[in-house]
This record gives structure tokens, sequence and C-alpha cells, in this order.
């Protein structure tokens, strides 16, 4: 799962009926260091379905690929990410020194 910011949505003049109740947006990925405030985001943003709610500004968590699909198994959907979560924080704790 990654962690992004909503940044816009889609609009669709048709969509599948297999994909109904929820909609598509668009979210930018953060990095560890833009989770920070420490960098500004680097990657592309990613079209993602959400059935959460998420708006514009929130921080979300989603996942790509097969796992997108998954919360509409056992009918085949084309989605590519999948909007799982609205986070209301995120705490990074710092990594552990590992000897090496």
């Amino acid at each position: 799962m990654r962690i992004a910011e909503v940044i816009g949505k889609v609009t669709l003049s048709r969509r599948l009926e297999s994909i109904a109740g929820g909609r598509l947006l668009i979210v930018q990925p953060l990095s560890e260091a833009a989770i920070k405030d420490e960098a500004a985001p680097t990657s592309e943003s990613v079209v993602v379905y959400d059935g959460v709610s998420a708006g514009i500004g929130s921080l979300v968590g989603f996942s790509e690929g097969r796992e997108a699909a998954m919360p509409f198994h056992p009918h085949p959907v084309p989605v590519d990410a999948y909007c799982a979560a609205i986070l209301d924080q995120v705490h990074l704790d710092p990594a552990p020194d590992i000897p090496g």
C-alpha cells in the first residue's frame, strides 16, 4: 500500500456498470520525505478507483495491481489502483539501526 494526496477527480461521460458506486480520483503518491514535509512529491500522478469518498486534499492509502481488483472479486473489473483508506494522521517511526 502506498500513501498519496488527492489532487483531482476524473469526470467520465460513460462508465462501466461493474464499477458503479465509486468514482475515479487523481492522486499524487508521496515519498517518506514528502510525508515529513521535507521534499516535494516527485512521482507521477495515478488514477485510483475511490469507494470511500475521499476529497481533494485528503491523504489516502491505495493499492495497485492485482490487489486493487480484489474488492470486486469474483467479478473482473478494469481497475489498476484502488483507494482503500482515508488517513487522518501518518506517524513515521525512525528506522532501527541495523548493523551490517
